[in-house]
């Protein structure tokens, strides 16, 4: 996180990362109910990665088009 950060910066990573980071908080929240926090957490951070990788995805398709 901090190499991302010192990478592009925190603005950059809050533009890229926040819808993505909403929608797997929002998901986590109303699924995930295992009991355990960190089975719980490791849920969420991967939801948030596969929500990430395709949001990149439609990102990088819609900006090479124009």
């Amino acid at each position: 996180m901090f190499s991302l950060a010192q990478t592009i910066g925190v603005s950059g990573m809050a533009k890229r990362e926040l819808v993505p980071f909403m929608i797997a908080f929002v998901i986590a929240e109303m699924f995930y109910k295992l009991g355990s926090f960190a089975l719980e957490c490791l849920e969420f951070l991967a939801t948030w990665y596969l929500l990430s990788y395709a949001f990149d995805g439609l990102f990088r398709r819609g900006r090479g088009r124009g």
